[in-house]
């Protein structure tokens, strides 16, 4: 943009109005005839630049503003068109602004000196006391934060890291900071060194101090009234309200803080909320979710994660200091008013009740409770599976992925049977089962990893893992025939189950989010640590396997069909196929019969407690409906109904179709 110094007329128009300047020679505008008029009682100092002043802004409740500078001092700052500056108490100063933006009722807006806003800022997550740090940068994604902060066994992966985020922090380093176009700043008290992405709204805060707020006009971000933030990284999309306290945080995309919410050296990632509470170096992965004042999540991890009142974990013993951290795989629930002691790991899709003070590692035990009975933590394995909480979870999170900007940073799978799952209770299986014939079939309890598992329990967790990995298996096979001809051959039903690629064998594990093989990632990895990729490239890696994701895994099922059914699948027939799908259909169905079965407990005379106040109990029924439904017209139920008859006609459809 050009831009002229003012003539001898305007400098005689501004200093009518009250007006003044360090030196008129470094006044600048870019417009032809300057609105000159809506400048008044401004001081400028240093370099100023500005556009024109011909836009007018529609407030809440229908007041209009000029464009334009009144009562404010400015210190080189550009301004673009149409822009306001208003009442700022003390100075505006080292910032450009871009079109369109207001600022009104500010105290203090500066950068002072050179500035990384934010980037580079290191984060002590899970270790309090340093090991794991993570530099955050306005880019960054879940997995690479993950690669960062847990794969210290490979310490030149990690100074690669280190570097190509030094560099990245050095092009962002500037003494200028930049406003976008269209953004709101109202009613604010001190803001320093921090750059603003379009469209933003910052209203009331009482501090931001070395940070980016990444806004654009797909997914504004709104900072609210009371928050203080010092060396944070602010999203696309996100909300920081009420009173909100961070220090040294990353918040990412589309993610929720409020009602007094205090974190410091955490990250939290896409769709994470936090209300009332507290966190304290926590890796919070995508859906992390706390609503309650008396919950504190301290240096652990976690994803799909609801957090019930009153959750509390513990990182020291008074010994060493704060050096413990803990692990709650994807989707790990905890009931209210629990307390976890780390080191501990819960697997995945597990929920924890009451206090736990042994240090139990679930990992193998999927979808269990973790129940406290007289200081003695008791596993049920694979119970959480016919749970009705479970499968709405799983259904809701889609539909709460909040995330506008067509930019997603982090690659999110929200598959609850995956080979993550599966084989963990494959091996689950036959843990469960060397434990039955060590201790014996008619041992009351068994020990495992500091907890109890009771007799009727370990034979239920086999049962629930059995049907869920057939269904696992089922849905894989029957997708991957889908395109087969009616009456097709043996021959052809071989060629089509042969895999698209030889990526997917092995272990399998969930970064943040994203579930791959594990040797998919280590030949990112090795890529990284040998210079062949940069920063940029590396998310973009991740976001690649992420839609790789169905074709990997049918060669993980592959590889694996023979151990779970007994055949290798080079050798199978029609009638085997219609055989597994007949078992696929019963599987299914049954494990639909639980939930509809664990949907009724809502329904019952128990839960109308507390309906019908007042009445008999024919009006409790009735209170009791009116407000929750009936059970047969519940749209959940409904779903689990509908899921069967449709189940039930995919198998049946296949079998006819091979049948010819």
């Amino acid at each position: 943009m050009k831009y002229r110094n003012l003539t001898a007329e305007e400098i005689r128009i501004l200093e009518s109005n009250g007006c003044s300047a360090q030196s008129w020679k470094d006044v600048f505008t870019s417009a032809e005839k300057p609105e000159l008029g809506n400048c008044c009682n401004v001081h400028f100092s240093g370099t100023v630049r500005f556009g024109s002043f011909d836009k007018v802004f529609t407030l809440p409740g229908g007041v209009t503003k000029n464009a334009g500078i009144r009562n404010a001092t400015l210190h080189n700052v550009t301004l673009g068109d149409g822009c306001l500056v208003e009442n700022i108490s003390n100075y505006l100063a080292n910032y450009e602004i871009g079109d369109g933006s207001y600022i009104e009722n500010a105290d203090l807006v500066l950068t002072d000196g050179t500035c990384s806003f934010g980037n580079g800022v290191k984060v002590s997550v899970l270790n309090e006391t340093g090991g794991r740090e993570v530099p955050i940068y306005q880019e960054m994604s879940a997995q690479v934060a993950y690669i960062m902060a847990m794969y210290r066994h490979r310490p030149a992966l990690i100074d690669r890291l280190n570097s190509l985020s030094e560099e990245y922090v050095s092009k962002h380093t500037s003494s200028t900071g930049r406003i976008g176009k269209n953004v709101h700043i109202r009613n604010s008290r001190y803001i320093n060194g921090v750059n603003i992405g379009d469209c933003a709204v910052i209203s009331g805060v009482n501090r931001l101090r070395n940070g980016t707020v990444v806004s654009n006009e797909d997914a504004p971000v709104c900072i609210g009234h009371g928050v203080i933030a010092d060396d944070f990284i602010i999203c696309s999309g996100s909300k920081v309200e009420d009173n909100t306290t961070l220090t040294r945080c990353f918040v990412g995309q589309s993610c929720i803080l409020g009602h007094g919410y205090s974190a410091s050296d955490s990250l939290f990632f896409s769709n994470c909320q936090g209300e009332n509470g507290e966190a304290c170096a926590i890796f919070a992965g995508p859906f992390t979710v706390t609503h309650h004042k008396s919950t504190l999540l301290i240096a652990g991890m976690f994803s799909f994660m609801n957090a019930g009142s009153g959750s509390n974990q513990s990182n020291h013993m008074y010994k060493l200091g704060p050096i413990h951290q803990g692990i709650m795989e994807r989707g790990a629930k905890t009931a209210s008013d629990s307390y976890v002691l780390w080191p501990s790991r819960v697997g995945a899709f597990s929920l924890v009740m009451g206090r736990h003070v042994n240090h139990s590692d679930t990992t193998s035990l999927p979808f269990s409770y973790l129940i406290e009975e007289k200081n003695t933590t008791y596993l049920v394995p694979g119970v959480n599976l016919r749970s009705v909480g479970t499968i709405r979870d799983a259904q809701k999170w889609p539909k709460r992925d909040n995330r506008k900007d067509p930019v997603k940073l982090d690659s999110i799978n929200y598959n609850l049977l995956s080979p993550y799952t599966v084989q963990k209770m494959l091996k689950g299986i036959q843990l469960l089962k060397n434990l039955q014939y060590c201790s014996g079939e008619l041992s009351d309890i068994y020990s495992y990893h500091s907890a109890k598992i009771r007799n009727s329990s370990l034979k239920n967790g086999i049962r629930f893992y059995d049907i869920a990995c057939m269904k696992f298996f089922g849905n894989s096979l029957i997708t991957r025939l889908a395109s087969l001809p009616k009456g097709a051959s043996d021959e052809q039903i071989r060629k089509t189950l042969v895999p698209d690629t030889p990526v997917g064998n092995g272990y399998w594990v969930d970064i943040s989010g994203l579930i791959a093989p594990k040797s998919e990632v280590e030949g990112l990895l090795d890529r990284i640590e040998s210079g062949k990729l940069g920063l940029e490239a590396f998310g973009d890696a991740f976001r690649e396997m992420h839609a790789n994701y169905y074709t990997y895994e049918w060669t993980w099922v592959y590889e694996h069909f023979e151990s779970f059914f007994g055949i290798k699948p080079s050798e199978l027939t029609r009638a085997d196929v219609i055989s597994f799908v007949e078992r696929w259909k019963e599987a299914v169905i049954g494990l639909d019969r639980m939930l509809y079965e664990d949907a009724k407990k809502e329904f019952s005379l128990a839960a109308m407690t507390g309906f019908g106040a007042d009445g008999t109990k024919v009006e409790k029924e009735q209170d009791f409906e009116h407000v929750r439904g009936d059970f047969d017209t519940n749209s959940f139920v409904k779903a689990v109904l509908k899921h069967i008859e449709d189940k039930r006609a995919l198998g049946d459809e296949l079998i006819s179709r091979l049948k010819g």
